[in-house]
């Protein structure tokens, strides 16, 4: 599925337009599985997706990134208990 968080091909965190990798937001089986399948992904520079100014090593980032994506789920597919649901927490 698209990602339902932007758009365009473009790091989402710097607006860069090369290198990019595709990071799921909730990530870990079977939260992959269901980022794909809900769209919450955005494309992020090699930088912003490994280093760290990234998801996998700045927690602070990680965590912003989910609320934007639970947000997203919440006014796409149903309420906070349904993103629970699928996901088993909010971070909201």
């Amino acid at each position: 599925m698209e990602s339902i968080l932007q758009h365009e091909k473009e790091c989402y965190l710097c607006g860069r337009m090369t290198d990019l990798e595709e990071h799921h937001v909730i990530f870990g089986n079977p939260n992959r599985k269901n980022s794909e399948k809900y769209g919450l992904k955005v494309w992020l520079c090699a930088e912003h997706h490994r280093g760290n100014e990234g998801p996998h090593q700045n927690r602070e980032i990680d965590v912003a990134l989910k609320i934007i994506a639970q947000t997203a789920f919440e006014a796409r597919y149903g309420d906070r208990d349904d993103f629970r649901r699928v996901f088993g927490k909010s971070w909201i």
